[in-house]
């Protein structure tokens, strides 16, 4: 086998023991075995379990962002691109399941792991702007513009793309297609009446 080839498969091995054991817990020894290498082979093409960990999220998080930019930004309306984009993303998430689990569900206590996804969840954040850029009514969601309000819609369209993915990681028998509707439900026909005009109002006397 090549070298390229021999490091794809370390890589490979590397992404499910990660997903499964998270950061702290694996162990280059159980990378090897499950690559049909020896840890020493491991070592002459990562310097460390840190370094193999760091390649790891830059590239499937490189491919995650391709995805994105790649159905994003067009000329289509937001209507067809949203989905598609959606779409594309959970298939990515479908086809690479042990990649979204190592880069969303990793609890470990590693400062430089927990630092790691702190920026993660930043990137995937600023990742999401194009996606506030074409929903309808996007920045009234938070009440308004500025880069507050910005943020605050950012993270909610994060958190609830990546929660509902994190769920179909364990539902793996609900079709993708559905998994896209609930996504387009909650997102698209939301900030459609926002664009309308509604306003969520507290009921007269609970206001605060």
């Amino acid at each position: 086998m090549s070298p390229e080839g021999r490091r794809a498969v370390i890589e490979d091995a590397a992404t499910e023991v990660f997903a499964e054991h998270g950061y702290v817990a694996a162990t280059i020894d159980e990378i090897a075995r499950r690559s049909g290498v020896s840890a020493p082979v491991v070592y002459d093409h990562f310097e460390s379990k840190a370094d193999l960990h760091a390649r790891l999220l830059e590239r499937h998080l490189a491919e995650m962002r391709t995805v994105w930019a790649s159905h994003l930004i067009g000329d289509e309306p937001a209507e067809i691109r949203i989905p598609q984009a959606l779409d594309a993303w959970f298939a990515y998430v479908e086809s690479h399941p042990y990649a979204w689990r190592m880069i969303f569900r990793d609890t470990s206590g590693d400062p430089a792991v927990q630092a790691a996804h702190r920026e993660i969840q930043a990137q995937s954040s600023r990742g999401l702007l194009p996606l506030l850029q074409t929903l309808p009514g996007g920045e009234e969601i938070a009440g308004g513009g500025g880069d507050a309000a910005r943020e605050m819609v950012i993270e909610l369209l994060r958190s609830a793309i990546a929660g509902l993915a994190l769920w179909w990681y364990d539902h793996r028998e609900v079709p993708r297609e559905q998994v896209v509707a609930a996504a387009m439900n909650a997102l698209w026909v939301g900030f459609g009446r926002l664009a309308e005009g509604e306003r969520w109002r507290p009921p007269e006397g609970h206001g605060g």
